[in-house]
């Protein structure tokens, strides 16, 4: 199994309702939020400022996006916008299962090219935060799957980037073995890693 994919270091801030763990690859990070149930149901505070600049996530979200996937296999990514519109992003599933890929594309980091991989779920509440200098994509692991992101800087058509999903130099498993992956135009385009030229 490659290097930062799979269960986060043993690192974890907490704040308020909040706790974060750190992945092998520094940057990304698990977030879990406190859920509070009654008879009546459960009630989750997704986000407070407070707690998560507390926990080292102190940008400023400016745009809340969704998604809805209808066939398990939907592969969206590996996106990302360069500077001066790079984006961080903080990615929850309100629907169904998927599994959540950050590639390191920070050219003088220790950790260009590696990953991380994560299965987050509305049944477990679990988010990532993705900061600016990784590329995101994720693949759904049930039909009808809602995803929900909030991003650091506004969508930018001149700054927007694409990675290749399959590309073999990542490395990423997704999980699809006997599931033909459902793709945009643009993502079956996207360049690999040697051809994509610095990004960060």
């Amino acid at each position: 199994m490659p290097d930062g994919i799979g269960p986060p270091a043993a690192e974890v801030r907490r704040a308020g309702n909040v706790e974060a763990a750190a992945f092998a690859i520094e940057g990304p990070l698990l977030v879990s939020v406190r859920r509070f149930a009654d008879a009546r149901g459960a009630f989750v505070e997704t986000y407070s400022r407070r707690d998560f600049a507390a926990i080292g996530i102190g940008d400023e979200f400016v745009q809340d996006n969704q998604s809805l996937s209808v066939a398990i296999g939907t592969v969206r990514g590996l996106h990302f916008q360069v500077n001066p519109h790079a984006q961080g992003k903080l990615i929850r599933v309100l629907r169904g299962r998927i599994l959540d890929v950050a590639v390191d594309l920070r050219a003088a980091s220790p950790s260009f090219g590696r990953h991380v991989a994560v299965e987050l779920s509305a049944a477990d509440g679990r988010m990532m935060w993705v900061p600016p200098g990784f590329a995101h994509g994720f693949a759904t692991r049930e039909e009808e799957t809602e995803v929900a992101y909030k991003v650091t800087a506004l969508y930018a058509p001149d700054c927007d980037r694409s990675l290749a999903w399959d590309d073999p130099a990542l490395g990423i498993d997704w999980g699809l073995a006997g599931v033909a992956a459902t793709l945009s135009d643009k993502d079956r385009r996207a360049p690999r890693l040697a051809d994509l030229g610095p990004a960060f």
